[in-house]
């Protein structure tokens, strides 16, 4: 898989983001957004393919691999990543576009596209909850609360200095057994190992679990419902395309129940492959997205 031009960009929004592009300038614009604990080269083959037809943009998010990493918790709230996506698309003078994101990629993706359906023309979502089904099933469902126990780990600070003294890998293993998919190229397990090594990286990735206003309670824990809940809430009425690596174990199938009732126009594959399906089953999510925007 080949290396793609990377510039790193000034935004409006305070941080410089490297950025990754490809594809003729006249093209119908893309932007991939990649989540924990990944660069842009997350839809790396995605990126490849659509690149022929498109002109396809993918940063390395605010906090990660070759981007700026501010300190503090304040500086990774949603709305500061949101913030980012748009200004990104300014800074290339790009009006609408499509928006594609994993993991917590994805989350930012789905805000952008609830928040600002004027920008975001169509959206692309792989293995990443829409905020109000998540939240519902930490609030209702055992299996997800025991499968994101994780995130209570990872928003705890007591484990910074284990996190700077022995790396973001060992405490991975510790947290949640981290195991590496076999899927995984030795090249990209490099890259991905140098990037975590950056300074301030490790701390600042775990900033987007800290920075998110989701409730992740305690398998038995008692919460408090939020009131959003239970509210009317706004529909997506761009087309979305959703592709699910059905064997995720941390975010568990019964995130992709519903989608139909707030979304109008939604396309949903299904693919055997786990929590990082754009590189675990790149030609079945690649078909799934060119089928979709031909």
């Amino acid at each position: 898989m080949k290396d793609f031009p990377q510039s790193r960009i000034a935004l409006s929004t305070g941080v410089t983001l490297n950025v990754a592009s490809a594809g003729p300038k006249d093209g119908d614009p893309i932007i991939f957004l990649h989540g924990f604990p990944e660069s842009h080269r997350t839809w790396r083959y995605q990126f490849d393919a659509l690149s022929a037809t498109h002109y396809c943009l993918a940063p390395d998010q605010r906090g990660f691999a070759k981007s700026d990493k501010p300190e503090g918790v304040e500086n990774y709230r949603p709305q500061k990543m949101i913030a980012d996506v748009l200004a990104l698309a300014d800074a290339f003078d790009i009006d609408t576009f499509t928006l594609a994101g994993h993991d917590w990629g994805g989350a930012i993706a789905w805000g952008t596209a609830l928040g600002h359906p004027d920008r975001v023309k169509r959206l692309i979502i792989a293995n990443a909850p829409h905020p109000l089904i998540f939240q519902k099933a930490l609030i209702e469902d055992r299996d997800q609360r025991l499968a994101s126990a994780y995130v209570r780990e990872f928003r705890k600070p007591e484990h910074d200095a284990f996190v700077e003294e022995h790396g973001l890998a060992a405490f991975l293993k510790k947290t949640m057994n981290w195991q590496r998919s076999p899927a995984l190229e030795d090249k990209e397990r490099d890259i991905m190992l140098e990037d975590w090594a950056r300074p301030g990286a490790a701390i600042a990735m775990l900033n987007w679990y800290r920075g998110s206003p989701m409730i992740v309670p305690e398998a038995d824990e008692e919460v408090e419902r939020p009131a959003f809940l239970d509210a009317p809430f706004p529909r997506l009425e761009m087309p979305v395309l959703v592709t699910w690596g059905m064997q995720d174990h941390a975010l568990l199938p019964g995130q992709i129940e519903g989608l139909d009732e707030i979304i109008d126009d939604l396309t949903l594959v299904k693919i055997d492959a786990g929590h990082f399906v754009p590189w675990e089953a790149p030609d079945a999510v690649t078909t799934a997205i060119e089928n979709w925007l031909a």
